[in-house]
């Protein structure tokens, strides 16, 4: 069995880039006709996440610490 360069012949990573941008286009069709389930998705992670306070507090309380503000009115 030959291989090039010491590459494997198996997986899309090996196929040539007119296969690649095919396969790639055909994906982002596939997820862009299923908006409705995308935008349901990212509604139940978002409650997810928002569910912990706590969490949530300590997210903000970083996000204001790296601001260039630094939490003034500037």
């Amino acid at each position: 069995m030959s291989q090039e360069n010491n590459t494997s012949n198996r997986g899309l990573a090996s196929a040539d880039e007119e296969t690649k941008e095919r396969v790639a286009k055909a994906g982002g069709e596939s997820r862009a006709q299923d908006k409705e389930g995308l935008s349901e998705t990212g509604r139940k992670g978002g409650e997810s996440v928002s569910q912990d306070r706590e969490n949530m507090s300590e997210i903000g309380k970083k996000g204001g610490q790296n601001s260039n503000s630094g939490g003034s009115n500037q």
